[in-house]
């Protein structure tokens, strides 16, 4: 006989070898008059189930959750709108109406900053092209103005460094548990 042949089991016999090793737990007995019939039949999964949650702590919802739903489905609550046609051109004339007047707002409030922002600028401009450029304090009092002592308070920061500065971001994009 040789070692170096070897022929690869069978299906029936590696089934066989399966249920042999495997420890067998009974699903179900059954008595009969003649005999006892014991059935026996191998787990898929051989992980230990989860035991039940005892602890009622973990399956209770978020009060601020229950809060929301509370609201949002409580008898008082009215029911949605439901528009006509002409309820619903209204509407929808009235919202645009809305939104144009907010862009005008917005629009007159961009003008006006800009409008300072090109004052400050020609002011500045004028303060550096005041003295003569071969003067020796040619542009000093630009200098000084762009110097900025005290305006964040006595040994104050700017405020975009009050916080640490990272390149990468933070362990925890987006905080489920909403307590920061």
């Amino acid at each position: 006989m040789s070692l170096l042949h070897h022929t690869p089991p069978s299906l029936l016999s590696a089934l066989r070898s399966l249920t042999l090793h495997t420890p067998k737990t009974p699903l179900s007995t059954s008595t009969s008059t003649s005999s006892k019939i014991l059935t026996t039949a191998r787990a898929f999964s051989t992980t230990p189930s989860l035991a039940a949650r005892k602890d009622d702590k973990k399956n209770k919802t978020d009060p601020r959750i229950t809060l929301i739903r509370y609201h949002m489905q409580h008898p008082e609550t009215p029911r949605p709108l439901r528009l006509s046609r002409m309820r619903a051109l209204r509407h929808w004339t009235i919202h645009r109406a809305w939104m144009i007047a907010r862009r005008a707002k917005k629009e007159r409030e961009e003008g006006e900053l800009m409008r300072m922002y090109q004052s400050i600028h020609s002011a500045c401009e004028e303060l550096r092209t005041m003295d003569p450029p071969e003067s020796k304090n040619a542009g000093r009092l630009y200098r000084l103005a762009m110097e900025k002592k005290g305006i964040f308070g006595k040994g104050g920061v700017p405020i975009e460094y009050a916080r640490f500065q990272t390149d990468t971001p933070g362990k925890e994009a987006w905080n489920h548990g909403w307590t920061r």
